[in-house]
């Protein structure tokens, strides 16, 4: 007997959609509202917003606004109608690829309407059955589902650990040699979640011993890393090292859409090979035109990147200065650890918003291991030292209450139905 598909949706939603009715509208899928930016409003009231992935506060610059403003009013949000490759693009499009091409210091690029699925399709485009993939174990979830895209073998290397680098390439090379293929090396330039950097530098050396091809996401690291703001590979001296350089417009560049750059020949090869441009509308001038703004203002202005370091370094040395473990974040990721269970982790993130009125990423058990609380954050330009003298006060307060048992006193008396 044929079981009805749905069967298991019904029964079964999922490991977090299992908990939509205690926390849909607050803990996930929370309403915000108000104008974007470090202040903002949460159901009725004046939070200070730790989560917002604005960078460089570019969401918000009257020059960014007007260029989206007067790109819309001549183009409208449909322009240009249709798969890119077959209707057309412009030379908007065009010159915004060369102008990011010339940023991060490569041949060529090429624009993708999405981070998440160009990350996925350009993985799938540039192995074949034969061909080997080693990447990061903690790499970000498009990174993920692009390897499960592919039907050859695969190994992964513990997390930034050179030995395991080694490993693995070792046994990428055996079998590539069997197959006849070639081998992908991934990392991210930041990792997102801990706000360490990628091991670019030692792992390009790796190539003067093993025969890779290195694709890195750097999602975080451009525009807040590197001399100019191009990135990881920069921040370590080793942008020529990377073959195919991919990242977001959704962090610094507070915008929707993406790029990948390479040498010429890669980039034509992707351009007729990305499945997911080749079958999709291509990036809507809005998006087009207001990315050139906010690349030139990224290029133009050193002050913007200055100032969120300054933002930064004030966040990390307070919260060590006080005893907290932020772990080896390396980067503008701020992540703040803490021991508890989720109970009390649900009760600490309501107490944050209620009575400290401030708003930020909390990650749990089964994403890190039980009995870990991860707090983290994300410093912006926009944000004020007094932002950060504020947050600094509330987190001394709230751990107090965690190691004083007031949170877990509270969860007892709360219906909590998720595991500890």
């Amino acid at each position: 007997m044929v079981k009805d598909l749905f069967e298991r949706i019904q029964n079964n939603k999922g490991p977090l959609g299992k908990w939509a009715s205690q926390a849909e509208g607050y803990f996930v899928f929370p309403k915000l509202e108000g104008e974007l930016g470090p202040r903002m409003q949460f159901g009725g009231k004046n939070i200070l917003n730790w989560s917002i992935n604005d960078y460089l506060g570019l969401a918000n610059h009257p020059e960014v606004r007007q260029a989206d403003i007067d790109a819309a009013a001549e183009f409208g949000a449909a322009y240009p109608m249709g798969a890119r490759m077959m209707s057309g693009h412009t030379k908007y499009h065009e010159q915004l690829e060369n102008e990011l091409a010339a940023f991060v210091m490569k041949e060529s690029a090429y624009l993708l309407n999405f981070g998440y699925q160009g990350m996925v399709s350009t993985i799938d485009a540039l192995v074949t059955k034969n061909d080997i993939i080693v990447y990061d174990v903690d790499s970000h979830a498009c990174i993920i589902d692009g390897v499960r895209l592919h039907m050859g073998k695969r190994f992964t290397y513990k997390h930034n650990d050179l030995e395991s680098m080694e490993k693995n390439l070792q046994r990428a090379t055996k079998m590539a040699t069997e197959t006849g293929g070639g081998i992908l090396f991934i990392t991210e330039g930041v990792f997102g979640m801990r706000g360490q950097q990628g091991k670019l530098k030692e792992i390009v050396a790796l190539k003067q011993k093993y025969n890779f091809r290195l694709l890195v996401d750097d999602a975080h690291g451009f525009g807040t890393l590197g001399k100019t703001g191009a990135g990881a590979g920069e921040e370590q001296g080793v942008q020529d090292g990377i073959d195919v350089y991919f990242s977001t417009f959704a962090k610094s560049m507070a915008n929707i859409g993406a790029f990948i750059a390479a040498d010429k020949d890669i980039i034509d090869y992707l351009k007729y090979n990305l499945r997911s441009q080749m079958f999709a509308k291509a990036l809507p001038m809005i998006q087009t035109i207001g990315s050139l703004k906010r690349l030139e203002l990224l290029r133009n202005h050193p002050e913007l990147k200055d100032k969120l370091w300054e933002n930064v370094n004030a966040l990390q040395n307070g919260l060590r200065s006080r005893n907290f473990n932020i772990g080896d974040t390396n980067t503008c990721v701020t992540p703040v650890y803490l021991e508890g269970s989720v109970p009390e982790a649900m009760v600490m993130v309501n107490d944050l918003r209620e009575n400290y009125g401030i708003f930020l990423s909390i990650v749990i058990y089964p994403v890190i291991p039980k009995g870990i609380i991860l707090l983290r954050m994300i410093p912006t330009t926009s944000h004020t030292l007094s932002d950060i003298d504020e947050t600094l006060v509330a987190f001394e307060a709230i751990r107090e209450k965690l190691e004083n048992g007031t949170y877990k006193e509270i969860a007892s008396r709360t219906k909590v139905d998720l595991d500890a």
